[in-house]
């Protein structure tokens, strides 16, 4: 794959062969974000898990302290007073069974969270195929589904993340902003491994963090010493 010059510029300045430390790894990942916009800083981590074993899938979510640096769109499903709720919470679209149809028929997908009321969910369950592959379905684990819309707005709006295995059991997920200090960004990338380094599952045998790289959306990844960040 042919790389652009500012690609190749920002290359030379990381040690492809070495493993950083957080604040390290945070100053090379900044100074790699080339690009004429704001580039979100994501962490890859990879694992020692088997993703097909119910028991080692790993999913949560978390409140990063310095937010992710981008406006998140939260879409409510609920009914009743918790439609009145969600809005007084700063939802940005709210409604009931009426938007299934929307969703599934007119491909709305105008938002980045979906929560939902746990009585919603019979309904919200025809999604599934529309919202389950875009990573969307609302998720007890992940404080989407939930009676306490209020506490689940607020949260997401503050910056929470998902984290989840994928396919080749990576979790990838953003960090925040190439424009954030490094002292925000080492903030937020060490609240999301506290995070996952408790949701370790009990039944792994062997590593479980096996490696850790930040990139920036166009530039190069930087390696972390993963003995010195996953405990």
């Amino acid at each position: 794959m042919k790389r652009g010059k500012k690609y190749v510029e920002a290359a030379k300045n990381i040690d492809r062969t070495a493993q950083y430390d957080v604040a390290e790894a945070v100053s090379l990942v900044k100074k790699a974000a080339v690009a004429k916009f704001d580039e979100t800083i994501e962490a890859h981590i990879r694992t020692g898990c088997d993703g097909r074993h119910a028991e080692q899938q790993i999913r949560g979510a978390v409140v990063l302290p310095h937010g992710t640096g981008k406006a998140v769109k939260v879409l409510v499903i609920a009914k009743g007073e918790k439609i009145d709720e969600a809005k007084a919470a700063g939802a940005d679209f709210v409604g009931g069974e009426e938007l299934i149809p929307k969703i599934q028929n007119d491909g709305w997908l105008d938002f980045d969270v979906v929560v939902a009321t746990p009585d919603m969910m019979g309904v919200v369950g025809r999604l599934g195929r529309v919202l389950g592959p875009k990573g969307l379905m609302p998720n007890p684990k992940a404080g989407t589904v939930t009676m306490d819309v209020t506490k689940a707005v607020n949260e997401i709006k503050a910056g929470k993340i998902e984290y989840r295995l994928d396919k080749t059991n990576i979790i990838h997920v953003p960090v925040g902003k190439a424009s954030f200090t490094e002292e925000q960004l080492a903030d937020n990338f060490q609240t999301l491994m506290d995070a996952i380094n408790k949701a370790k599952p009990s039944s792994l045998k062997g590593q479980y963090i096996k490696s850790i790289t930040l990139a920036p959306t166009m530039g190069p990844g930087v390696k972390l010493s993963v003995a010195k960040v996953a405990q």
